[in-house]
């Protein structure tokens, strides 16, 4: 046999080990130029987007209202005088011009009666000047009987004497007017609230007390007052139908319609008052009750309707992001109402408009967005 040669069997395995060698590193290049670019897209995440359309948003606002009486007055004494009888009572049930109660003022008595004498005094002498007046007059019409100058008297003594009888006739009836003030009677049908006096009280202007002699409420018809934020004051209209509940009748709901709106805002609150009426012929709700009022505002117009995600609200501006030929624009928007993860917006937009669906501002103005899903 022949004796292998060592050397050339070297050589022959390196050239196969260099060969293997290169071809593994000329395979390894070419894998690493040929990655496409749509690899290094699909390791970033996709933005979702939506197609933007019109439409309704229901939305309502709860809001505490308080009750109050329709009508309410606070009666008290016109004149000095004490309290003679008490009619009524708290919590008495009263109708139009029943009385409450007497006085009594016998200063006024005295001047009633002095205002009548006056009165009789100037009918005497207004018919006696009136009586020489008219005999003069008649004498007059013979030429030469009576001189014009007496005449002109007579008729000028009957003239004053018929305005201090009319002057007479006033003091007179103010007098009787003031004496009606002494029965205290009700303004209208209502509820007696309150009753701060008792017999032998004195009342009056110049009385010590301070408080008024009867409070007197229209309990079966209340108000019901809600301040409404200057945002949904665009969407209150008259005849609108509320919702409400008090603490004190639980698990019952009472309905009232819109009938009253201030037609400004309070300066303080910046809110609109608005009133309801409230029919309540069982007495069961009661003025000064607080109420939580839920008012709600139907859509009324088509709008752009928009995951509240959408709309991002920056320290500049408030704006959605629109997705054009695959690079990002802000477009400024205003926002209306929200319910249920949605708000309206209003802005430079068009039906089907492509929106990010969760908005953020790291996502620059003109910045390329080529990775897009269609949100669920």
């Amino acid at each position: 046999m022949k004796a292998i040669n060592h050397n050339h069997l070297f050589i022959a395995g390196s050239l196969l080990l260099g060969a293997i060698t290169i071809s593994s590193c000329n395979s390894t290049e070419g894998k690493t130029a040929e990655k496409p670019v749509a690899a290094a897209i699909a390791a970033t995440p996709a933005t979702e987007v939506f197609a933007l359309e019109r439409g309704q948003l229901s939305t309502s606002l709860q809001l505490p209202g308080e009750l109050t009486a329709f009508q309410q007055a606070d009666l008290y004494a016109k004149e000095n005088s004490y309290v003679r009888k008490i009619y009524a009572d708290i919590g008495s049930t009263v109708s139009q011009g029943q009385l409450l109660a007497s006085l009594d003022a016998p200063e006024l008595n005295s001047r009633l009666a002095a205002a009548a004498s006056r009165l009789k005094s100037q009918e005497a002498l207004y018919t006696a000047s009136n009586a020489l007046y008219k005999r003069l007059f008649e004498t007059s019409k013979t030429p030469g009987t009576i001189s014009p100058n007496d005449l002109e008297q007579a008729e000028a003594k009957r003239d004053a004497d018929l305005a201090q009888l009319e002057a007479a006739k006033a003091a007179y009836k103010e007098v009787t007017v003031m004496r009606d003030y002494l029965e205290i009677r009700a303004p209208f049908a209502g509820v007696v609230s309150a009753r701060n006096v008792n017999t032998g009280a004195y009342v009056g202007p110049n009385g010590k007390t301070v408080l008024p002699l009867f409070t007197l409420q229209e309990q079966k018809h209340l108000r019901l007052a809600v301040a409404i934020p200057e945002a949904y004051t665009g969407f209150i209209q008259k005849q609108h139908d509320v919702k409400f509940q008090v603490k004190a009748l639980p698990g019952r709901i009472f309905t009232a319609s819109i009938k009253r709106q201030a037609g400004a805002l309070d300066d303080r609150l910046r809110a609109e008052r608005v009133e309801m009426d409230v029919y309540n012929n069982d007495l069961k709700l009661l003025p000064g009750m607080i109420a939580e009022v839920k008012i709600p505002f139907p859509g009324k117009d088509s709008t752009f309707i928009a995951p509240k995600s959408a709309v991002v609200n920056s320290p500049e501006r408030v704006f959605v992001i629109r997705i054009e030929n695959g690079k990002a624009v802000w477009v400024d928007v205003q926002k209306g109402r929200e319910a249920d993860g949605k708000v309206e917006i209003f802005g430079s937009l068009q039906p089907g408009d492509q929106l990010v669906k969760t908005g953020s501002e790291e996502i620059r103005n003109g910045s390329d967005v080529k990775n897009t899903k269609t949100a669920q």
